[in-house]
């Protein structure tokens, strides 16, 4: 694991979606690695909360996603 999570506790999840990835300089996409039901550490303080259909959920950036769990 990297250095911040010896510092402050990661925060544990359920993938529940993934976009497409990230648009590279040159136009490519970058595939994701995480996917929809993997569990998940990311930073503490990464996500941003939202609400979809009454439901809280974290929209965590990749590379945010300190390990894959299962």
């Amino acid at each position: 694991l990297p250095d911040t999570a010896e510092k402050e506790k990661p925060e544990k999840g359920k993938v529940v979606a993934v976009g497409p990835g990230k648009i590279l300089d040159n136009g490519a996409r970058s595939p994701m690695t995480v996917k929809k039901g993997d569990v998940v550490l990311f930073t503490k303080y990464s996500p941003n909360e939202i609400k979809i259909d009454g439901k809280e959920v974290l929209i965590v950036s990749e590379s945010d996603i300190l390990a894959i769990l299962k």
